[in-house]
């Protein structure tokens, strides 16, 4: 999941009944914090009155203000919540993301854990993608694997991914991209990974079935006070999400992560997060790549 970040449309006008009031908004922003862990700062209010505008039209409303009575005045946000969070996060992302983490998993990590233990399918090694997004971090993963082992020739290994929007979610099981998103493949690992739609026109690629079938997508909320992950992960890539949080949410967060760890795991950051400051059960071996100790 990565943090919105529409630009608003300077020529669109609404009426005054679909606008938030700045009370409205903050009591939004609060409920957004509290449930996601995301920091919407009054310069945010565009974009989240957009966001939610979809909301309004799906359920055959009039405006922001009959949603927002709908949410708080009637109940409505036991129902709705999921559907809130889905229209006001963002997933933004490419394959390969910041590449140096994958060759660093490839080069390094996977050799290591192959080295420290018998790895075989009944004792796998496991990968936690903890924001997944759309799904293109777990299948570059997946890709990440599926070579090694075709290398290696018998180490196993299986993605869990795991997100808080439902919508992405269906997006990433369905494993369909367009060629923007799939520009950074290497066109021999195109081959070997990805089915081309029949229209060519559409410019759309598939995932194949077997590294789909590696994946197993489900929502969670990085927010919740445990997650129903196993507690044995060999490696967490957790990159570009915690820098929306603030700094007590981040330890929060990472404290549980690295209770998901092995002794010996590996934590992935994003480019732009730091430890810096926390008192966690991790060392630095790379860029952004902390081992549990």
């Amino acid at each position: 999941m990565n943090q919105p970040n529409d630009q608003p449309n300077q020529q669109t006008w609404y009426g005054s009944d679909d606008q938030l009031t700045k009370k409205q908004f903050a009591r939004l922003a609060s409920f957004i914090h509290d449930y996601s862990g995301i920091k919407m700062p009054p310069s945010k209010l565009t974009m989240v009155e957009g966001r939610l505008r979809r909301r309004v039209r799906a359920l055959g409303m009039a405006s922001l203000s009959e949603y927002y009575d709908y949410l708080f005045e009637q109940g409505g946000l036991a129902s709705e919540e999921v559907n809130l969070i889905d229209v006001i996060t963002t997933n933004k992302t490419e394959f390969f993301r910041e590449p140096e983490h994958f060759k660093f998993l490839s080069e390094k990590l996977l050799p290591s854990i192959v080295a420290s233990r018998q790895v075989s399918t009944r004792n796998p090694i496991k990968i936690w993608s903890a924001a997944a997004s759309t799904g293109v971090e777990a299948y570059t993963i997946a890709i990440v694997l599926a070579e090694f082992e075709r290398v290696r020739l018998g180490s196993a290994g299986i993605v869990f991914a795991t997100d808080i929007s439902t919508e992405v979610l269906q997006v990433a099981q369905a494993g369909i991209y367009p060629a923007d998103v799939l520009s950074p493949i290497s066109a021999d690992l195109r081959a070997r990974y990805l089915m081309r739609a029949k229209d060519r026109a559409s410019g759309l690629s598939r995932i194949v079935p077997e590294l789909r079938a590696r994946v197993t997508f489900s929502r969670l909320n990085l927010m919740d006070s445990a997650y129903s992950l196993d507690r044995d992960m060999d490696v967490i890539f957790c990159r570009n999400i915690l820098i929306y949080f603030e700094r007590h949410t981040q330890h929060d967060v990472l404290s549980k992560l690295c209770a998901h760890l092995r002794p010996g795991g590996y934590l992935i950051l994003g480019h732009s997060e730091s430890l810096n400051g926390f008192d966690l059960p991790v060392r630095p071996v790379g860029t952004t790549v902390f081992c549990r100790t």
